[in-house]
């Protein structure tokens, strides 16, 4: 392989001198330019070069015509081989030569056509003197027809030209040429690709007398190479590019930018609450959905730009000629306006927005990872504030970044260490005022003696996947310390203990929990599991299967933050929960607004209809209590009863309750 633009001498040139060395006539030469001038295309063949790439090269491409190459050298050997036998005949024959050569012209004729290629030989004047059928068959005539002819009269000025020209560079120089690739148009109009040899045809007296062509025809291997090439580099379910050929085009992009002194623009996106969709509705809708953006993105953006899918709903366009930033921002409205409008399914309305991160060549970075890197950072900035919406990378915003990265390895670092505790909360009955037990709530420790609250942690640790070996702990450590306060003679109480989406999607949560169990001792009846609704639409057969199953050992579950999710009225019916919880958001404006007080009601009435206890969480005034007492609430849990706070102060709690109790 050798670039074409170098000092002192071209590719060109080099690949002249390179074939004039021994044992050096047949080796391929591949040359390499990032300029698509024909010239030197044309330069470089005449000067001996097998093939011309552009630059930057497609490895996979470079790979396949290389075997093309070795495995048509091997055919033109065979042709070569049977050709040199019958120059052998000439030489020993005793007839004269005007009748060896017409004979051997004979000969090799009825070999050639056997040959599915088009072959062909012309005379030093540049006229064919010989073709075979199939080369005939392909212009629709018969091979006599074409004898006489120049290659320009066949093939036309372009390609006749440049054939005429390879003819007389063999000619003059005597050695054959290396293979190279050339296109035919048929008389149907139909392209068709080959893989050409030519090589000098002698006499008795070794004087080159003609120029043998050998053409073999690689439409449909190309075709193959060309649909594998394609279903490499774009998205099987969308047909966008992919984040490879996306690659690809950011990287000519760049070497453009910077010969031309210009900018571009890199988008990043992802669909907001696309995985609710995809739980709520199914996969299938979610598919359709994907096709659907893809649709409307190609629409939005100019012939010149592109738009790719880099995996689940994570969508990217590449955006050139920006002049400003001003461009990059209007570009990332049309994409929000494009998206606004709802999709609908089978008569079901779907909507959804993006959030979308720009990072601009060469102000935020100078390669593609950089800018796909920037590009995802201001995403998550966008996502942070609020989400349907753009924010473009600016510096601080990598300062962020590291910030997040920093929180997650000392996140994994305090899991080790033990830097957790747990604070616990007060539920209590309503009817009779005794504390019935507590919700765990974890908090960090740091090693400074500061005592982070969870909302500055768990965010972070959904996103990463540490809720898992968390929320693990979490659980065994709230069996432990309620295992603990039986044996210590304090009354039963409830643990309630709160689990993530994540924990069904990557654990067995039957066997953690009950593992759990064992391990304290506790008795199944006082461990109370909280879930969201969330968990209850993202496999429901998985998930009702494996409450089912835990209640049989006598665990309870609750619906935590209900009235909150989807279609709660609808679902709840079957899903084998004992209690729901009232989510504090309607709890805190029971006395000023009517709203939320029918929605509490509703939702209390709904519990006992179906045979669940009703929990109201957020409770922190003696005006609330008496109100849900009223509406026949069965327990609350908020600040008026009590903080969340570590353990020994809730054991204190407790014995000093149990103690009144005594003494009333």
């Amino acid at each position: 392989m050798t670039d074409y633009k170098m000092p002192e001498l071209d590719g060109a040139e080099f690949t002249r001198r390179f074939r004039t060395l021994d044992g050096c006539a047949d080796v391929p030469v591949v040359v390499l330019t990032v300029y698509e001038e024909r010239s030197f295309r044309l330069n470089a063949l005449e000067a001996g070069a097998t093939d011309f790439l552009q630059s930057p090269v497609d490895h996979h491409e470079f790979l396949t015509r290389a075997r093309n190459l070795l495995k048509m050298r091997r055919q033109q050997v065979l042709i070569a081989s049977r050709a040199l036998s019958l120059e052998r005949e000439l030489r020993s024959s005793e007839r004269d030569h005007e009748k060896a050569l017409r004979d051997s012209s004979e000969r090799l004729a009825q070999v050639i056509d056997t040959v599915p290629a088009l072959i062909s030989a012309t005379d030093r004047s540049g006229r064919c003197i010989f073709v075979n059928a199939y080369q005939a068959a392909m212009k629709g005539v018969e091979p006599p027809e074409l004898l006489g002819r120049t290659a320009v009269e066949m093939f036309g000025p372009e390609q006749g030209g440049r054939s005429a020209s390879l003819d007389r560079l063999i000619c003059e120089s005597g050695a054959a040429l290396p293979s190279y690739e050339e296109e035919f148009v048929t008389r149907s109009g139909e392209r068709r690709y080959f893989l050409t040899t030519k090589s000098p045809l002698r006499d008795g007296a070794g004087e080159i007398v003609a120029v043998l062509t050998t053409a073999l025809d690689i439409t449909d291997r190309k075709r193959a190479e060309g649909h594998l090439r394609h279903l490499a580099h774009h998205d099987a379910l969308t047909d966008l590019p992919n984040r490879a050929l996306l690659q690809d085009r950011v990287r000519h992009e760049i070497a453009h930018a910077r010969r031309n002194d210009t900018k571009f623009a890199l988008h990043l996106f992802d669909l907001d609450r696309f995985k609710a969709i995809n739980d709520v509705l199914g996969h299938h809708v979610g598919d359709r959905l994907l096709k659907s953006v893809s649709d409307r993105l190609r629409g939005t953006v100019r012939e010149t730009d592109a738009v790719a899918r880099l995996g689940g709903d994570e969508f990217a366009i590449l955006q050139t000629n920006v002049l400003h930033v001003d461009d990059a921002k209007e570009l990332a409205r049309r994409v929000r306006a494009a998206l606004a409008a709802p999709f609908v399914f089978d008569g079901e309305e779907v909507t959804t927005s993006a959030s979308i991160g720009i990072a601009l060549f060469p102000d935020s970075a100078f390669d593609f990872e950089e800018l796909l890197k920037r590009a995802d950072i201001a995403m998550y900035r966008a996502k942070a504030d609020g989400r349907d919406g753009f924010r473009v990378f600016e510096a601080d915003m990598d300062t962020s970044a590291r910030a997040i990265t920093v929180l997650e390895s000392d996140l994994r670092r305090a899991l080790a260490r033990g830097e957790f505790v747990l604070h616990f909360q007060p539920q209590v009955d309503l009817e009779s005022g005794r504390i019935l037990g507590a919700e765990a709530l974890i908090r960090w420790r740091r090693e400074n003696g500061d005592l982070v609250p969870p909302g500055d942690f768990l965010p972070s640790a959904e996103e990463t996947g540490l809720i898992t070996p968390i929320n693990e702990w979490v659980l065994n450590h709230a069996c432990q310390q309620a295992a603990a306060w039986r044996k210590a003679g304090l009354p039963p109480l409830r643990v309630a203990v709160n689990l993530s989406a994540v924990q069904f999607r990557k654990q067995d949560v039957q066997k953690v929990v009950m593992d759990a169990i064992a391990t304290s001792g506790l008795e199944p009846s006082l461990l109370e599991l909280e879930l969201t609704e969330t968990i209850l639409l993202q496999d429901t057969d998985l998930v009702v299967a494996q409450i089912k199953a835990l209640q049989e050992h006598g665990v309870t579950f609750s619906i935590d933050d209900f009235g909150t999710g989807y279609s709660s009225l609808a679902y709840v019916k079957n899903f084998p929960v004992n209690r729901l919880k009232i989510d504090k958001s309607f709890v805190h404006n029971l006395k000023a607004d009517v709203n939320d007080a029918a929605i509490v009601r509703a939702i209390i009435n709904l519990g006992h209809s179906l045979g669940l206890d009703v929990v109201a969480e957020g409770v922190e005034t003696a005006a609330q209590v008496a109100h849900l007492r009223a509406e026949g609430c069965d327990e609350v849990q908020g600040y008026y009863f009590g903080r969340p706070m570590p353990v020994d102060d809730f054991v204190a709690l407790v014995r000093r309750e149990t103690l009144l109790a005594r003494t009333a």
